[in-house]
């Protein structure tokens, strides 16, 4: 319920399950803004909590709408609960769903592993997604190979397209320049240099992100300045900027949510790190992978503030182009 790129590590574990339980009925709790990416083939219902929408003026209304969250959630009947978020609201959440099996993954923070019983398995250390995995081989899953159950995606792709058609846009690389945490994104300026070595060779390159994305987005077009720039930064539901990443060349980003989108296409992608570990929540999965790690010292610190921030400037746009141009090249 944190992330966009939660929801998408999760992806593998839910296919598991239903492979493991295919007549059960399978419930998914997540915030509203990641409902879109839920596989509807695989999941049978979905019951959003939304964290802003319940932090009312009043205490009186957030404890009523505690008590209706819990109601709804008893009226479920639910005979497994597993939290793989592992924070303090997940962990709320569980214990107030009625379920006494409550099941948790490796890295249960903030007293979520008081709550439910902390599975570790033999990928204890691994990347998120086999920690994950670990729960339902505990299970007793027999994970042969890593799944990403998709949403339906003919709709998005097809106004994608369209869209892209009336720039006589049909070969392009997707840059999306904005992160969750301010340190594990990529400078405005970096962006700006790449893109301008790109659309020079010929390759348009598409900006592509959220609402808040939109200033970065208008910033890297208008600098750039020629015809081989499109900003798309805002102007696509969650669905079509997964169909935009599917349908280009080559994606590049830091560790934001999209890049697992990209990985989980297995598309060509070049990604930059420096406060997080990608060995831990990077990319997964994919054969034509760069993911370029910041070279200073203090980098996988997991600060989402840094009053001495410089590790991601640290990774050069020569770095980057050269890991493109290997992509695109591997691609081809």
């Amino acid at each position: 319920m944190s992330s966009l790129g939660d929801v998408i590590h999760t992806l593998p574990f839910v296919h598991e399950l239903r492979k493991l339980y295919p007549h059960a009925k399978i419930t998914w709790l997540v915030h509203p803004q990641f409902s879109d990416f839920i596989p509807m083939q695989v999941v049978d219902e979905v019951i959003y909590f939304d964290k802003v929408a319940f932090n009312k003026e009043s205490i009186w209304a957030e404890i009523k709408d505690f008590f209706a969250m819990r109601k709804k959630l008893h009226a479920c009947k639910f005979d497994l609960v597993i939290d793989l978020q592992g924070l303090f609201k997940s962990a709320v959440l569980a214990f107030i769903s009625g379920c006494s099996n409550r099941l948790g993954y490796a890295e249960m923070r903030e007293g979520s592993g008081l709550v439910s019983k902390v599975i570790k398995g033999e990928h204890v250390h691994d990347h998120v997604v086999e920690r994950y995995l670990d729960v339902a081989r505990y299970l007793g899953a027999k994970v042969e190979s890593v799944e990403f159950p998709l949403p339906d995606l003919h709709v998005e792709e097809a106004k994608i397209l369209h869209k892209l058609e009336s720039y006589n846009c049909k070969d392009y690389v997707v840059m999306v320049p904005g992160a969750r945490w301010e340190t594990k994104c990529w400078p405005v300026e970096h962006y700006i240099e790449l893109s301008k070595r790109i659309t020079l060779d010929g390759k348009f390159v598409v900006v592509a992100g959220g609402p808040d994305d939109m200033v970065k987005g208008s910033q890297i077009a208008t600098a750039v300045g020629n015809d081989k720039i499109i900003d798309l930064t805002g102007q696509t539901t969650l669905k079509e900027l997964v169909a935009l990443i599917k349908h280009s060349s080559v994606y590049i980003s830091a560790d934001t949510g999209p890049l697992h989108f990209a990985a989980a296409l297995k598309k060509p992608l070049v990604c930059m790190y420096g406060p997080t570990k990608a060995y831990r929540t990077g990319p997964y999965g994919g054969v034509n992978q760069a993911i370029i790690h910041s070279s200073a010292k203090c980098a996988g610190c997991l600060k989402k503030h840094c009053q001495d921030w410089h590790c991601m400037y640290d990774i050069s746009v020569d770095e980057v182009y050269a890991a493109y141009k290997s992509k695109l090249l591997n691609e081809n």
